[in-house]
């Protein structure tokens, strides 16, 4: 099998409507059905519902409280758009961050270093898009939306946006390393 991989020149939200366009293309080819998405305050949620119409969209967001406590970052109104278009929402735990995170809030913060750290620092070495997109499969694989046996598409980003697209095999967070990436669509050339 021969496929191709799209490299951007530089990470970032400028990559979004590409990135898009590019998984949509590679979905219809492969016949996967499920699409999911990181998305923050729900921008990039809204474009994929658009461009994903008539695929499950499965849209992962940060937890509440992630930049400051009692707020959720993923507007009101682009939750109705993405919800009124059909999408599901995740609000979920980050897969690699988990309580030993709460150890980094204390001050000072113990030296240490976590399996889901060393994960997450490994899949950032092929950009942070990659480390998103593994990511959220898995926190979507954990909330019962995508199976384990059917590969859907993966999308991340670094800051805002999309710029890294993957076939994946999901697995559960308990289950993390039968996890599979089949194919990188698209990420930045850093």
């Amino acid at each position: 099998m021969e496929a191709k991989t799209f490299y951007f020149a530089r990470a970032g939200a400028q990559n979004t409507e590409k990135t898009l366009e590019l998984a949509r293309t590679r979905a219809r080819e492969l016949g996967i059905k499920t699409v999911v998405i990181a998305s923050t305050v729900g921008d990039t949620a809204v474009k994929a519902v658009n461009t994903f119409e008539g695929l499950k969209v499965v849209v992962v967001t940060h937890v509440a409280g992630f930049r400051d406590p009692d707020t959720q970052e993923f507007t009101t109104e682009n939750r109705r758009i993405v919800e009124g278009k059909g999408g599901i929402i995740v609000t979920a735990a980050h897969a690699f961050g988990g309580i030993h995170r709460a150890l980094g809030a204390t001050s000072p913060p113990p030296p240490s270093l976590a399996v889901g750290d060393i994960v997450a620092m490994t899949l950032r070495t092929f950009g942070q898009g990659m480390k998103v997109a593994c990511e959220i499969a898995a926190m979507a694989c954990d909330a019962g939306h995508v199976r384990t046996d059917e590969e859907i598409i993966a999308i991340g980003g670094t800051g805002r946006g999309a710029d890294t697209a993957i076939v994946v095999q999901p697995s559960y967070t308990h289950r993390y390393f039968n996890l599979r990436v089949k194919e990188i669509i698209c990420k930045p050339r850093m």
